[in-house]
């Protein structure tokens, strides 16, 4: 089963070259004294933000990929652990407290299982 995500992730090369382009355009535009220009220095200014909103975006789309992660290694240990549970085994527990160990102490555990 393919998961999709619920939603289309933007293209943020994209949106960041657009910004770049207006940028432009608008510092091209306030060369010249205009009547405008107060406005066209705030809209600059609302551009300028756009590269801070981008990188955190880019941040939480990490993060969320990672959260994403964690979730599916635990709910494959609670899947493990009910089917060795109905198997009789002795430490039917033992996957979940492994998993939870796992995400508790990354670096200890990182490279197992490779």
């Amino acid at each position: 089963m393919t998961h999709r995500h619920p939603y289309p992730h933007t293209d943020l090369q994209e949106v960041a070259h657009r910004n770049t382009t207006a940028a432009q355009l608008l510092a091209a535009l306030t060369r010249d004294p205009l009547p405008l220009l107060p406005i066209w220095t705030h809209v600059i200014a609302a551009l300028d933000d756009i590269e801070t909103l981008i990188d955190e975006v880019t941040g939480l789309r990490a993060e969320l990929a990672s959260i994403r992660y964690q979730r599916a290694n635990l709910l494959a240990a609670i899947r493990a652990t009910l089917a060795a549970d109905h198997d009789g085994d002795d430490d039917p527990l033992y996957y979940v407290r492994d998993e939870l160990h796992a995400q508790a102490h990354p670096a200890e555990t990182a490279g197992e299982g490779q």
